[in-house]
């Protein structure tokens, strides 16, 4: 006897092992075996219930994984060049394994290891290496910045393969069934550091701090690429997934002629409460038990000036921390994570609001780079209110202005309430963001096409989650790489750039991925792409 069996049970039997199986074999009989297939929570009335999708048999039940960790080896073989080692770059790499195919895979920032370096630097003495943080470095943005798995895109690719490699490469199978999978920050660089052995193994080569900053072209067909450091590498086709943060690339395609185009993305702030107030809404309870902490996801439509805009909830992190994302000096950018146990005290989701062409019309001198000038401009504005705020707050305690003030991390907040009305908040709450807050009224901070929007789509997320927008949640600023602001076109079927043969645009940073999941399925495609034309 083998059937797929879906129950509804109460969390404290679903979620607890031992408890389960006792269940079913008391209902089914001792000799009862069973696989997990799906499982979610159900939270929608006062009485939480999970969703269980089993396969029970009354004989031992094989894995269905299918994905076997077996690559040929490639060393003697044809070359396919990588710029990026984020998921994109990695799954990329690995399927060209798979396709006979050598890659070659070239990282601006360190290894996953020695990255942890530069983020407790930018963390604690506000030092930013441009090259080494929470988005540049292996593993790309995800691997320090949470490592949530779900996706809605599902029509792309084979997204349980991508799972199921994740899971040969050392994640828990429970991804393969949780409806919101997620690794977790402090679990995730272990994953990728076995990716990175696969492909080394296997004969592919990983570069670390190799840093491209020119094109190999012959006419319209890109040959290859040149390091800062004078190396150069050259073979069948460039796989470019560099991630969204990547400016200089955009600018290195840009001084080349390589056509781009601005796309739409979204900034706004990250929003922190206790996890306690989201479990409370969420589970309709102040003890949770055996629940996972409590997540939220929220949508609001706005009108600002005759035009509509989005407010959502984005990246939302339980049991989470607020960590600065900032790229270079100079710029104030802030990102959420959570460990694998999601066991902080703090919630923290990105609130933000959809950025279009009205927005950077004062910027489209910059051609197809107006986006992304204004997103520039964003980040230095934010840092800017945010130094000027520390550097007053120095000298009314009449403090001696510190160096490292000038390179400052801090970020600015405010109480929701006080931003809502408008005044600055008089003290602020404790915070998972560890390189400091400055109390200002955000509405000076953000531009009035981002700060309006938020406080309208605030004002409705009150109204579906009782308490939101009172004094337990403040702002902190600035959330502002949600998504790629330049899309770097390609062919609907080849993948290929319209223009330039030979450049295969990839992932998040040329705008065709929007997490993890979806940009290691966008990396398998532009691998099988190459080999398709050029192998």
């Amino acid at each position: 006897m083998q059937k797929e069996l879906n129950l509804v049970l109460p969390p404290e039997i679903a979620l607890d092992e031992q408890k389960l199986e006792q269940y079913l074999q008391k209902k089914f009989g001792e000799n009862l075996h069973y696989q997990l297939q799906k499982q979610s929570i159900d939270a929608r009335k006062k009485k939480v219930k999970v969703n269980l999708r089993l396969q029970i048999s009354d004989q031992p039940i094989n894995s269905d994984l299918s994905f076997k960790k077996e690559y040929p080896i490639v060393s003697d073989k044809p070359v396919g060049i990588i710029v990026g080692a984020g998921p994109a770059g990695m799954f990329a790499a690995l399927r060209l394994l798979e396709k006979g195919i050598k890659p070659i895979v070239l990282e601006r920032g360190k290894d996953v290891k020695a990255r942890r370096r530069d983020l407790a630097a930018i963390n604690k003495e506000h030092v930013v290496n441009e090259d080494s943080n929470y988005c540049f470095g292996e593993g790309g943005a995800g691997t320090y910045s949470d490592g949530k798995l779900y996706t809605r895109s599902k029509k792309r690719g084979d997204v349980r393969r991508i799972m199921e490699i994740l899971v040969a490469h050392g994640a828990t199978e429970k991804i393969l069934s949780d409806a919101h999978p997620h690794i977790g920050t402090n679990k995730l660089p272990k994953v990728v550091a076995e990716l990175r052995e696969s492909i080394l193994k296997a004969g592919g080569e990983i570069h670390f701090d190799a840093k491209v900053t020119d094109l190999i072209l012959d006419k319209n067909q890109l040959k290859g690429v040149i390091l800062d450091d004078g190396r150069s590498f050259e073979g069948l086709g460039v796989i470019l997934a560099t991630g969204h943060s990547a400016r200089d690339i955009f600018y290195l395609l840009h001084r080349h002629q390589i056509k781009l185009e601005a796309k739409p993305f979204a900034m706004g702030v990250r929003i922190e409460h206790q996890q306690l107030f989201v479990d409370s809404c969420q589970y309709h309870t102040d003890d949770r038990g055996i629940l996972p902490a409590a997540a939220y996801s929220l949508v609001a439509q706005t009108k600002y000036k005759g035009v509509q805009r989005g407010v959502f909830s984005f990246c939302m992190c339980p049991g989470g921390f607020i960590v600065p994302a900032s790229t270079a000096p100079g710029e104030l950018v802030v990102n959420g994570m959570s460990p694998s146990r999601r066991d902080s005290k703090y919630a923290n989701s990105g609130v933000v609001v959809a950025i279009n062409e009205i927005d950077w019309e004062p910027f489209k001198e910059h051609g197809p780079l107006a986006a992304l000038e204004l997103q520039k401009w964003v980040e230095k504005r934010v840092w800017e209110k945010g130094l000027e705020g520390l550097l007053n707050k120095t000298s009314e305690n009449g403090q001696e202005t510190e160096s490292k003030i000038i390179d400052s991390q801090w970020a600015p907040a405010q109480l929701i309430p006080d931003f809502l009305k408008g005044k600055v908040s008089k003290s602020l709450n404790e915070t998972s963001y560890q390189p400091g807050l400055v109390s200002l009224d955000m509405n000076d901070v953000l531009p009035d096409f981002m700060a309006e929007p938020l406080k309208e789509g605030i004002r409705q997320f009150g109204k579906r989650m009782k308490g939101y927008d009172g004094y337990g949640g403040q702002l902190i600023g600035l959330e502002s790489r949600t998504s790629s602001p330049v899309r770097i076109p390609r062919d609907k079927e080849s993948l290929e750039h319209p223009e330039t043969k030979g450049l295969f645009p990839c992932g998040e940073g040329a705008g065709f991925a929007g997490g993890i999941i979806s940009a290691a399925v966008d990396g398998e495609r532009c691998a099988e792409a190459l080999v398709a034309i050029y192998a």
